[in-house]
C-alpha cells in the first residue's frame, strides 16, 4: 500500500528539537508484518523525552514518537492478525526507534500487537494507554503477592500523573484505602474524587530521610516516582508489606539500606510494561475491558482526560515535558 499520512515529527533545530506536522509516505515506513491506520494515541512521560531529544529514548532524528497507538489493521502477511482487526500496539520499540503512534499510519511486527477489548472504544483504550497499563501490571503485581485491602492502606506516589491517578482508581475500587502522594496541593480534590481516601504532600515524603527506619504507615505502595522518594517510601512500609515500582520522574537512583527487607521482609517490585510477552500484555488488557472496567469509568474518563489532536500536540508534549499535566491526554490522530 502507498500513499501520504500526517504524522507529528521531531527534529533539531537551531533553537533546539521542535515538533511540527509533516506529510510522510506509507513507503517510508520500516518493513513490518502489519500496516495499521492509527485513530488515537496517548501522552506518556517516554513521548516527551523523545520529542525533545532524549537520546536514552531515542537514537536518530527526526522521529515521530508515540508510544502508544489503537487503529484498524490495514494490511497483514500473518495470519493471526487480520485486516479490519481493531488493535492496539504498544511497548517494544513503538515511539522510541520506530516510528510511532503520532502518525496516521504505522508498520510493525505482528508479534506486537494486542486485540482491543471490544468493550473499550478505541478513545477509551488510550485513556488507559501505557500509562494505564503500568498501573494495572502494578495493582496486578501486589495482588499477587498477597496484599489485600484488610492489610491497610496502599500508598501511590506521582498520583497527579497518568500512572497513579489510575492506579488510585483501581485500587479504590478493589477495596483499598488509598493514599495519594502528589506535589500539586491544587489537585486534592480531583484525587479524592477519584478514590484517594486521603493525600500527603511529595516533600511529606522525604521526611525523617536520614533515619535507617521510619514508623510503619502503609500495607504497600505503587511508586511511580523513583529517587529519594523510593528510598524513603520502602522505610514506611509495614512488616511484610511490598511496593510496585514503575517511574523513575524523580531520578533512576535511590539510596536505602537492607533494613526494611531483613527487619520487616519488604518486597521491592519491578514493574516493565514495555518487553513482556505479548500473552501476558493481552491478558492486562483483557483485565482493563473486563472486570476491572469498573462502574463510573465515563465519569472517571471525563475527570482525568483530555483530548488533543496532532495541531494541538506540541503544546500538550511541553505540558508532559515540564510536569504541568494532570492525568491523561488522549491524541485524537486521524
Amino acid at each position: 500500500m502507498s500513499g501520504t499520512f500526517k504524522a507529528l515529527q521531531a527534529s533539531e533545530g537551531a533553537n533546539g528539537f521542535e515538533q511540527r506536522i509533516v506529510e510522510r509516505s506509507i513507503d517510508d515506513l520500516p518493513a513490518g508484518d502489519v500496516l495499521i491506520r492509527v485513530s488515537h494515541s496517548s501522552i506518556n512521560y517516554k513521548d516527551a523525552l523523545s520529542a525533545f531529544g532524549n537520546k536514552g529514548v531515542t537514537r536518530s532524528y527526526p522521529h515521530t514518537p508515540g508510544i502508544d497507538a489503537v487503529g484498524v489493521v490495514e494490511s497483514s502477511s500473518d495470519p493471526a492478525v487480520r485486516i479490519g482487526d481493531q488493535v492496539i500496539v504498544m511497548g517494544y520499540d513503538l515511539g522510541m526507534n520506530t516510528a510511532g503512534g503520532y502518525g496516521q499510519y504505522i508498520r510493525v511486527p505482528a508479534a506486537w500487537v494486542i486485540r482491543k477489548p471490544e468493550s473499550l472504544s478505541p478513545e477509551d483504550a488510550m485513556v488507559f494507554g501505557t500509562a494505564g497499563f503500568t498501573a494495572a501490571m502494578s495493582v496486578d503485581t501486589l495482588l499477587q503477592v498477597g496484599i489485600s485491602p484488610d492489610q491497610g492502606p496502599v500508598l501511590v506516589t506521582g498520583a497527579t500523573g497518568g500512572v497513579g491517578i489510575i492506579a488510585v482508581w483501581l485500587l479504590h475500587n478493589q477495596g483499598f484505602e488509598v493514599v495519594a502522594a502528589t506535589g500539586k496541593a491544587d489537585q486534592h480534590a480531583l484525587l479524592k474524587s477519584v478514590g484517594a481516601s486521603s493525600c500527603v504532600s511529595r516533600e511529606s515524603l522525604l521526611e525523617n530521610a536520614n533515619r535507617p527506619m521510619n514508623k510503619p504507615q502503609w500495607a504497600a505502595a505503587v511508586d511511580t516516582v523513583g529517587g529519594d522518594v523510593l528510598g524513603n517510601v520502602l522505610k514506611s512500609i509495614r512488616y511484610g508489606g511490598s511496593v510496585a515500582c514503575c517511574g523513575m520522574v524523580a531520578g533512576p537512583n535511590f539510596t536505602t539500606s537492607v533494613f526494611p527487607f531483613i527487619l520487616r521482609g519488604v518486597n521491592l517490585l519491578g514493574v516493565d510494561s514495555v518487553e513482556l510477552p505479548l500473552d501476558v500484555k493481552q491478558d492486562i488488557w483483557n483485565l482493563l475491558g473486563g472486570k476491572w472496567l469498573f462502574d463510573g469509568f465515563a465519569t472517571f474518563k471525563q475527570q482525568v482526560s483530555r483530548t488533543v489532536d496532532l495541531a494541538q500536540l506540541p503544546e500538550a508534549l511541553e505540558a508532559v515535558h515540564n510536569g504541568r499535566h494532570v492525568g491523561r491526554y488522549v491524541v485524537k490522530v486521524s
